[in-house]
């Protein structure tokens, strides 16, 4: 039986996200994928909003994506776009990209660090006691670990085996998505029906003068909302129905690329943790894609917990730090739900929701609403209760332009090797962490600028801060150090004798 600290049972974007984050904590980590490669075929998720991007940027590899992407105003509510072109970030904008690509890149990253992989296989079975988790895989091997992660989907083995109930509601609607060839040229764009809405686009194309241009023939892009929901493996037969019910063709579609079929079903787990079992991702909620949330929730997912885990594991930390996984990521996922919920609503075709859709529009194009919900969209707003106080405590980190005795440094540089970071901006030398020094960065600096979080605005200037390896702040605080001691021990572990 082979032996790791941590096993996670899938390797999609959650997956590679958690692992990257407990190789970087020095943790034996191994990925069990069922998948050969990192191929992935069909669509799926198609972008990054601005503070998954902002938590890529944290580990220093966010520009891998940028040089691939095409940097858009992505985020939405519905059927409104809402722009963060004015949002106090480096990334005030999301990135249009195929799920596939951001695999590819975040596989780059990973294997420059020291996972392991387990490709072509999947976990089976797993039985855990209290020292660790016995993981049965599909070609006979077995492995143990201290802890188990499922980040294996929506319909998760993990889960399932592990007893962690699922509510949540059914499926009211679903479509196809598609790529396929067509012996006639289609009518592209977006079309509306009573049975929802529908797009049929080129997957190739140039941009000429700023103009997309499309060249005749090649793979075709297909969506279409069914009438009734679908719930079963979607064939060619299915998709040329639904052509023919929309737009009195098929078009002569043949040689499918892949064909998938996705609801609104929603759910989210009762429990993130079920002793030394864990989930996070689509393993953890899933939910209508409108909106672009699944991905991004689940790579923040990881980046919450991975520093949790790895401080468990080194036993730096208690294991009740796993606690404030849940405690803090349950919330963001059940607001994601919700939101979705929404969406969906106001994406059906009736002359009712079609007056509700104009007033919601209407409503956002005003600042202060758009500001709200352009940071809820984009993740920018996220805020993990850590007590009363200073409006940054349990928010993002701002990317700062710090100067130093060492010269100009940026705030998220600071966190490209997932380390904590206790910033003074006061006095030199006004602190001493000695107890917690193997474990913290202390840095000091000066900031001159404004500090100014989305969606709330200007807010006083701190003395000084502790900042988490995720890029949330624990702390807030002046040189007294009033509750710095109960920060460092809450989130770093008792001090050092």
């Amino acid at each position: 039986m082979t032996e790791h600290a941590v096993v996670i049972a899938g390797g999609g974007p959650t997956g590679l996200m958690l692992a990257g984050e407990l190789a970087l904590a020095g943790v034996d980590v191994a990925i069990v994928e069922r998948r050969a490669s990192q191929d992935l075929p069909g669509s799926r998720a198609g972008g990054l909003q601005s503070r998954t991007i902002e938590i890529l940027d944290q580990r220093g590899i966010a520009d891998r994506f940028l040089a691939e992407g095409q940097k858009a105003q992505v985020a939405g509510f519905g059927a409104t776009r809402l722009d963060i072109s004015d949002f106090p970030t480096r990334h005030n904008y999301g990135l249009a990209l195929w799920q596939k690509h951001i695999e590819r890149v975040l596989a780059g990253w990973v294997g420059e660090l020291p996972v392991t992989f387990y490709r072509g296989r999947e976990a089976t079975g797993f039985t855990q006691d209290d020292t660790g988790v016995d993981i049965a895989l599909s070609d006979g091997q077995s492995l143990r670990a201290q802890y188990l992660v499922g980040c294996d989907g929506g319909r998760s083995l993990v889960r399932k085996a592990a007893g962690i109930e699922f509510p949540g509601w059914d499926p009211t609607t679903s479509a196809l998505l598609a790529e396929v060839e067509m012996t006639e040229e289609p009518e592209l764009g977006i079309r509306r029906t009573p049975s929802g809405t529908h797009a049929l686009g080129k997957v190739e194309y140039e941009i000429k003068d700023g103009e997309v241009v499309y060249g005749k023939g090649g793979t075709v892009g297909v969506m279409l909302t069914e009438a009734q929901v679908g719930t079963s493996e979607p064939t060619l037969r299915d998709l040329s129905e639904g052509l023919i019910a929309v737009y009195g063709t098929d078009y002569g579609i043949h040689s499918p690329t892949w064909i998938t079929r996705f609801t609104d079903m929603t759910r989210q787990a009762a429990t993130y943790r079920k002793g030394r079992v864990l989930l996070a991702g689509d393993a953890a909620h899933v939910h209508s894609p409108v909106g672009g949330q699944g991905l991004n929730t689940g790579v923040q997912d990881a980046v919450n917990l991975g520093w949790k885990l790895a401080q468990v594991v080194k036993r730096t930390s208690p294991e009740s730090l796993l606690d404030t996984y849940h405690a803090e990521r349950h919330p963001v996922a059940a607001r994601v739900l919700r939101t979705t919920m929404a969406q969906t609503a106001l994406m059906r075709v009736d002359d009712r929701i079609e007056a509700l859709r104009d007033t919601v529009s209407e409503l956002l194009s005003m600042d202060e609403p758009r500001k709200r919900f352009a940071a809820m969209m984009s993740g920018l707003d996220i805020h993990y209760d850590l007590g009363a106080g200073h409006p940054l405590l349990g928010r993002r980190m701002p990317d700062l332009d710090l100067v130093t005795a060492n010269g100009p440094l940026r705030v998220f540089t600071v966190l490209h090797r997932a380390r904590p970071v206790l910033l003074n901006l006061g006095e030199p030398g006004g602190f001493d962490i000695t107890p917690w020094a193997d474990r913290v960065q202390l840095i000091d600096a000066k900031y001159d600028g404004t500090w100014e979080l989305p969606a709330i605005g200007a807010v006083t200037a701190p003395t000084a801060v502790l900042i988490r390896p995720d890029g949330y702040v624990a702390w807030v605080g002046d040189l007294t150090q009033l509750g710095l001691v109960d920060a460092l021990t809450t989130w770093l572990g008792p001090p050092t004798a």
